[in-house]
C-alpha cells in the first residue's frame, strides 16, 4: 500500500454485542503485576457484559518503557487487526512509545483487513489516528480500559463501551459532565477505586462569544504524541480536512504533560502541516500538566489564545477530552454537530453547556 491517505467513505467495524471477541494487548505500557488486581477487574467486567476476553502476550509486564519489544507489540497488534474472528482490540491504556510501532505494522495487509474497533486515548491515539487517515477505520478515542471498573458510575464513562455497540447510522449524543477529577487514585492501593468528580466543568469559548455550533467529521487525539506524526504518511490531517471539505472537519486535541511553551511549539507544529486549516471547528480538552507557579511564566491559557486566536474558527476549551476525566467517546471519523452555550440551563430546566452529536455514518 502506498503512502497517500484513504480517500474513500469512512469504514465503521461491526457493532459490539454479546459473544463478540475483544482481544486485550499493550501495543505502549502494559500493565505492572502491582496493577494487576485492577485488570482483573475490568477484565471481569468485560466478560460481564458478555463479550469473549482474550489476552494478549503483550499485557502483563513494563520493561524499558514498554510492554515488550517495540517487534513484538507492533507483531501481536498486527496480527490481531488482521484475524476475522476479532471485533475489537482495547489497549488497557496509553504510554510512550506507541510511535515505535508504526514502521513495523504492514499498511498494505492491514487495509485488506476488517475493520475493528479500537478504544483509548493518550498513546493510543499515535497508532488509532493513522487507522482512521490510512485505512478508513472509525476509531475511538474515549476512556481508557484501566478505568472501566465495576462501579464507575459516570455516564460518559459508563457509555464508553455502549458506544461501540451501535450499528452504523445511530445517533450518538453526549451532555458535558456537571464535574471532573482533579486527581488520580492509586490503583495498587485501591484497585475498585472509580472517579472522584469534584470540580464544576466549565467549557469556554476562546474567543469569548457566549454561545458556538459548529458541524464536521472529527479527528484528532493527544497533542502530546500527535504532534511527532504530523506532516508525516501517519498524520496526514490535511489530506484528511481536504477529503472532507464539503462537509467540514472538527479537529479535537487534550494536553497530558506538555508545558504552555510546548503547546506553542506544537501547535506551531500541526499549524505548518497543514492540521489548522479550513477547520469547521476546533475542540481542545482539559490540560493535564502542572500549572505554571511564577506570575511571570506563561499560562496555559494564554498559551492557547496566543496560537489559536487567530483562526476563523469557533474554539471551545476545558472540553470532555483526555487526561482530566471524565470524557466523551468522540469517534474519528463520525459526522458530528457541536453545540455549547455559556449558559448552565436550557430552556427546560435541563444540564446546560456543551453537546456533541456524533452520526455513525
Amino acid at each position: 500500500m502506498s503512502d497517500k491517505p484513504h480517500s474513500g467513505p469512512i469504514r465503521y467495524p461491526s457493532p459490539l454485542q454479546p459473544g463478540s471477541r475483544v482481544v486485550v494487548t499493550a501495543p505502549s505500557s502494559g500493565v505492572q503485576p502491582a496493577l494487576h488486581a485492577r485488570l482483573e477487574l475490568v477484565l471481569a467486567h468485560l466478560r460481564s457484559l458478555g463479550f469473549v476476553v482474550e489476552q494478549g502476550r503483550c499485557l502483563r509486564d513494563q520493561h524499558l518503557g514498554a510492554s515488550a519489544p517495540a517487534a513484538q507489540r507492533a507483531g501481536e497488534l498486527e496480527a490481531t487487526l488482521m484475524r476475522d474472528d476479532v471485533d475489537a482490540v482495547i489497549p488497557p491504556w496509553g504510554g510512550e512509545l506507541a510511535i515505535e510501532i508504526l514502521d513495523r505494522l504492514d499498511w498494505g495487509a492491514l487495509a485488506r483487513a476488517r475493520p475493528k474497533w479500537v478504544l483509548g486515548y493518550s498513546d493510543s491515539s499515535t497508532w488509532m489516528l493513522p487507522l482512521t487517515l490510512r485505512l478508513g477505520w472509525a476509531t475511538a478515542h474515549g476512556p481508557c480500559l484501566m478505568d472501566l471498573v465495576p462501579g464507575q458510575d459516570d455516564v460518559l464513562t459508563r457509555g464508553a463501551l455502549k458506544a461501540l455497540q451501535w450499528p452504523t447510522g445511530h445517533v450518538l449524543r453526549q451532555h458535558q459532565s456537571r464535574a471532573w477529577q482533579i486527581r488520580w487514585a492509586d490503583f495498587a492501593a485501591a484497585p475498585a477505586s472509580t472517579y472522584a468528580l469534584t470540580e464544576p466543568t466549565h467549557w469556554r469559548s476562546l474567543h469569548g462569544r457566549a454561545h458556538e455550533a459548529f458541524d464536521g467529521r472529527l479527528i484528532g487525539g493527544c497533542l502530546d504524541t500527535l504532534m511527532h506524526t504530523a506532516g508525516t504518511a501517519y498524520g496526514d490531517v490535511a489530506a484528511y480536512i481536504a477529503h472532507h471539505r464539503t462537509e467540514g472537519v472538527i479537529l479535537y486535541l487534550e494536553n497530558a504533560e506538555q508545558s504552555p511553551p510546548a503547546v506553542v511549539r506544537a501547535l506551531h507544529r500541526l499549524r505548518w502541516a497543514g492540521w489548522l486549516d479550513g477547520l469547521s471547528g476546533l475542540l481542545i480538552g482539559r490540560s493535564a500538566a502542572p500549572v505554571p507557579g511564577r506570575a511571570e511564566d506563561l499560562q496555559m491559557g494564554d498559551a492557547l489564545r496566543h496560537t489559536l486566536g487567530t483562526l476563523p474558527c469557533p474554539v471551545l476549551l476545558d472540553v470532555d477530552i483526555g487526561h482530566v476525566p471524565p470524557q466523551m467517546v468522540l469517534i474519528n471519523g463520525a459526522h458530528a454537530q457541536v453545540r455549547w452555550s455559556a449558559e448552565v440551563a436550557g430552556p427546560g430546566g435541563e444540564w446546560g453547556g456543551g453537546e456533541i452529536v456524533q452520526r455513525l455514518d
